[in-house]
């Protein structure tokens, strides 16, 4: 997509709402009501999360935020591609986007928690091409069979 954006935006747009919202409404689909782990507004306009949105024709088609976690460890988070959006190559520019920002903070090492159910296939796809590597749960995750947690060096 030529006029593809990705910029740091404010995650409690009326548009970027309805994308947490289809987020939120995907994870609950897929995933053990304690297992969902999505971030709401708040937490994603808190400081030190960089919060981007990915645009196009006029659209917002994507979204996903970089967290710090730990000093030289940052989290991938609430990284969505809307439904109408998907198969364009959007979440892979948005991952890139977050790794590079990881990068640009200083930090050695992102990592981020994804489903394992059949929805999620094609997001832990996207992470193993994007050198992600299954590892032990990290912060307050914990093993359980709808989870797993993935992480790559920068």
């Amino acid at each position: 997509m030529t006029d593809l954006e990705i910029a740091l935006d404010d995650p409690t747009a009326a548009d970027v709402a309805l994308a947490l919202q289809a987020h939120l409404d995907f994870a609950q689909e897929w995933s053990l009501p304690e297992n969902v782990n999505v971030l709401d507004a708040k937490t994603l306009a808190a400081e030190g999360v960089q919060f981007f949105a990915a645009r196009g024709g006029g659209r917002l088609l994507a979204i996903g935020a970089v967290s710090p976690f730990e000093e030289n460890h940052v989290e991938i988070k609430s990284m969505h591609t809307l439904e109408a959006a998907r198969g364009r190559g959007i979440g892979w520019a948005m991952l890139e986007r977050l790794v590079s920002t990881a990068y640009e903070q200083g930090a050695g090492r992102v990592s981020l928690e994804t489903g394992t159910g059949k929805g999620f296939a094609p997001a832990r796809r996207l992470y193993e091409r994007g050198g992600f590597k299954i590892c032990p749960p990290f912060g307050e995750y914990r093993h359980c069979p709808d989870s797993v947690c993935m992480t790559r060096r920068i």
